[in-house]
């Protein structure tokens, strides 16, 4: 591989942007937990909800600052690394990206100060309203950076002036692309299932070494049955966004399945050694039938081998077909642990004192971050070789800039991220293991402000 200015700024884009995916996949899902606790807390009055609240919301306060700070990050090597991209595409994909900012990231900025410091200010049901639109906000923002990818994974509602930059003819075709539905309830069910993996591998760690403990027990059931009934329609909505990449994105839908071959009867491909230089497979361990019949819905329809298309436009397969199986893999475990959580849940004592079950929780809690990252190394690299798709190559792309300042500016955030992001995710792993505090309170008065009912409480179970 000749590491020039394109492929040192791929893998600059590749590192940065694997680090930041961490930090939404998990503050989406966590801003809409935030939520659920704190209106359970209102409406039961049970101290258990307002104690996990408390616990997880300073957990949210840091991934969401990490998440912003390496956010920023990509937006500028829009600039440094990719300018011929943002010279083209600016004008569709600038105001998507400026919704986002101004739609969604200020509504979580304007109210996150009340929710992490409005406990003595507020009252609890605007308490409330301002978590609820904090979790609304990182879905909006969600929604705009999902819609930005699906235009470019399958452009459209756009026209190309004569010079050679692309304008928007009807906003409603960019901004809902025929990908977009699926992948994002497809992106926004894997938030979900990630803050549920790691909020029960939390409180399962809890009540390994603890014993019986309220708070974590309840934290847990809660998370089995996010992933019981999150992770089914996960694999659902998977196969709905399959059919759509078999349909529209041909090319990477071949590189997923290592299909080499335009034929029917595809076979499914369980393990394989794709070959470029070969073209084919080195060896196979396969279904006979079922490549078609999961692609295409029957043995009998024909799909599309990497053959069909000219060297050039083929995407690299072994990254995209094992990345694809691994998150399938880890998606078929999700539903697994949901399975026999939801069985424990109907037996006595419950999964909290199944240690085999509780094990099995604590080493399933970075599965969903593995399987998120997996994911949009399938959606990228699959797109690949184009930045847009069928409109602009990425080799086109790149800024006319040279291998060694590329190379420095990787080395640079290599360092920096290592040492930062080392120690927030440290600091991170250090406070959920020390888990939820119980605060020693009186009776909740739902008169007053939640704030109030914690001016005796001690001040490590607080802000």
């Amino acid at each position: 591989m000749d590491f020039d200015a394109l492929i040192l700024s791929r893998l600059q884009f590749a590192f940065t942007i694997a680090f930041h995916i961490i930090f939404p996949s998990f503050t989406i899902g966590l801003a809409s937990y935030l939520a659920v606790l704190e209106g359970l807390w209102l409406v039961t009055k049970r101290d258990a909800f307002k104690t996990l609240y408390l616990f997880w919301v300073k957990i949210f306060a840091i991934s969401f600052g990490m998440g912003v700070v390496s956010g920023v990050v990509l937006s500028y090597q829009l600039g440094t690394n990719w300018s011929v991209f943002s010279a083209v595409a600016a004008p569709v994909i600038g105001p998507l990206l400026a919704f986002e900012v101004l739609a969604a990231f200020f509504l979580e900025a304007s109210f996150l100060g009340v929710m992490l410091f409005g406990w003595k200010k507020v009252g609890p049901g605007l308490h409330l309203t301002a978590t609820t639109l904090v979790a609304l906000g990182t879905l909006m923002s969600a929604f705009w950076i999902v819609s930005a990818n699906s235009w470019m994974q399958h452009p459209t509602g756009f026209a190309r002036l004569p010079d050679g930059t692309l304008r928007a003819v009807d906003w409603v075709q960019v901004i809902f692309s025929p990908t977009f539905p699926e992948r994002f309830a497809h992106m926004v069910m894997a938030a979900y299932l990630t803050t549920a993996l790691v909020v029960g591998a939390a409180s399962a760690w809890r009540l390994l070494r603890k014993g019986r403990e309220d708070e974590s027990g309840l934290a847990l059931r809660m998370a089995i049955g996010m992933f019981a009934i999150v992770a089914p329609l996960q694999l659902f909505v998977g196969d709905l966004s399959g059919k759509e990449v078999e349909r529209l994105q041909p090319a990477k839908l071949a590189a997923i399945e290592a299909f080499w071959e335009t034929r029917t009867h595809q076979p499914f491909h369980i393990l394989a050694w794709p070959d470029r230089e070969a073209e084919g497979n080195r060896f196979e361990l396969s279904v006979p039938a079922l490549g078609s019949v999961l692609t295409a819905g029957s043995a009998s329809a024909e799909v599309k081998g990497l053959k069909a298309f000219a060297p050039a436009d083929r995407p690299p397969v072994f990254i995209v077909f094992y990345a694809f199986r691994i998150m399938v893999a880890l998606g078929v475990a999700m539903i697994g642990l949901g399975a026999w959580g939801a069985w424990l849940m109907w037996r006595t004592p419950g999964p909290e004192a199944n240690r085999w079950f509780l094990r099995a929780a604590v080493a399933m809690g970075p599965a969903g971050f593995v399987a998120v990252i997996c994911g949009w190394i399938v959606a990228e690299v699959g797109r690949q070789p184009y930045v847009i798709y069928g409109v602009l190559r990425t080799a086109d792309a790149v800024s006319p800039v040279g291998a060694g300042q590329v190379s420095a500016s990787l080395l640079g955030f290599m360092i920096v991220y290592a040492v930062i992001f080392t120690v927030g995710v440290l600091y991170i792993l250090r406070l959920i293991a020390q888990g939820p505090e119980r605060i020693a309170e009186a009776p909740l008065d739902p008169n007053r402000p939640p704030g109030s009912a914690m001016a005796a409480a001690p001040r490590e179970a607080g802000r």
